[in-house]
């Protein structure tokens, strides 16, 4: 696996490596001009203030002669050495600080020059993640960065904002859904409603046989409307993240959810360990949707099967039911909110009931995979995760 240096990594090797670009720059173009400084004036140069005094000592000594005078001239012409070697001195040390600074202003300008472009490239990925934060809405949250390249503290923001994102689009999305589902089904008990109460107000004297069957049927469907929205309720608050932490066992869940069913189909249960961890009220709800949606489309003398096991890693809740044949390739349809097949619409119910098992399973890290039964009915399983030192414990 190729590994890539971090963003914070690259930046401090730019800064270092554009430092020492620039300092070796500094010092060869200080060292050439001075250089070129020192080999024009190789030789010291005596003032030409001293000059005449050496040309006068020199002159007498040639007139005069003896050691005295040429000591003298030698003393001379030593000053006007120093005094030379220091004029030299100034000119060089002048020298070199004017070169310095031209070629610190150099440098500085090369440095700047790598620095603009390279750490445009770098960040690069910022640029792309303020253009899709401002072109995301409420109503379009599609764009995304999809940042490619090495894996750093950038790839990771732009990674970090595209699930953001995705959360985001996720929940309006679940929002709208659940707007639209709640307007286009409570239309009808509405409407059964406003119908049964304007047709008794429509008489001049409604008889009181007429006014409680009249309450009657606006009791069922307010009764309609409250278990929809309760529904509703629960699909939409699955869609949002959960603290599943509390450990269960399918066999118990199961148990629970089956106390008190009175129903006349014949039901078997095999109800073995299934450890999992999760939210006992979502998973109650599960199986019991579940073994209502297989006695509510099945048959008068049909039967229900309820399982709970482990497999591997997983723990497995199986409920088989009779019922009328469903078309294979209508199955998945059944797990969406509000539908229905031609030959279950005649039974009561919102059709809600498996997308609730749907969306339970989803926040439960699970899969559901269902089948139709070649003579009728459905076969259903729920894996979730197993719980792990339960898993390991039996090992």
């Amino acid at each position: 696996m190729r590994r890539y240096l971090s963003a914070r990594s690259r930046l401090t090797l730019l800064y270092a490596s554009l430092f020492t670009l620039g300092g070796a720059a500094l010092v060869l173009i200080t060292y050439l001009l001075v250089a070129h400084t020192l080999h024009s004036t190789a030789a010291p140069a005596i003032p030409r203030a001293v000059q005449p005094a050496i040309g006068k000592c020199v002159v007498a000594a040639q007139t005069h002669g003896g050691p005295a005078a040429l000591n003298q001239c030698a003393a001379l012409y030593a000053h006007g050495v120093q005094a030379g070697a220091a004029a030299q001195r100034r000119t060089t040390l002048t020298h070199l600080l004017l070169y310095s600074l031209l070629g610190l202003a150099g440098a500085a300008l090369l440095a700047a020059a790598a620095g603009w472009i390279t750490a445009g490239r770098i960040l690069a990925p910022v640029h792309r993640l303020t253009a899709a934060a401002r072109a995301a809405s409420e109503q379009d949250l599609s764009q995304r960065i999809a940042l490619q390249g090495p894996r750093d503290e950038l790839r990771e923001l732009a990674d970090t904002f595209d699930a953001m994102l995705e959360r985001l689009d996720r929940a309006f999305t679940s929002q709208r859904q659940f707007i639209a589902n709640a307007s286009h089904e409570l239309r009808t008990p509405l409407t059964v409603m406003r119908t049964a109460m304007d047709v008794v107000l429509a008489k001049p004297e409604p008889t009181r046989e007429e006014l409680v069957s009249m309450t009657g049927e606006v009791r069922q469907a307010a009764a309609h409307c409250e278990r929809l929205i309760e529904a509703l309720l629960v699909l939409a608050r699955n869609d949002q993240a959960r603290a599943l932490t509390v450990p269960l066992d399918l066999a118990a869940v199961a148990e629970d959810a089956l106390e008190g069913r009175t129903a006349g189909i014949t039901t078997t249960t095999t109800l073995a360990e299934a450890p999992v961890t999760g939210d006992q009220v979502l998973l109650e709800r599960l199986v019991a949707n579940l073994v209502d949606n297989a006695e509510r489309y099945n048959l008068a003398d049909g039967t229900i099967s309820i399982s709970t096991t482990t497999d591997n890693r997983t723990s497995l809740v199986r409920v088989v039911n009779t019922g009328p044949v469903v078309p294979p390739d209508q199955v998945d349809r059944l797990f969406l909110p509000f539908t229905r097949l031609d030959d279950r619409t005649r039974h009561d119910g919102f059709g809600l009931g498996l997308a609730l098992v749907s969306s339970i399973t989803a926040v439960h890290g699970g899969t559901v995979d269902a089948t139709a039964m070649p003579a009728g009915g459905l076969d259903i399983t729920i894996r979730l995760p197993r719980r792990q030192e339960q898993h390991d414990r039996a090992n």
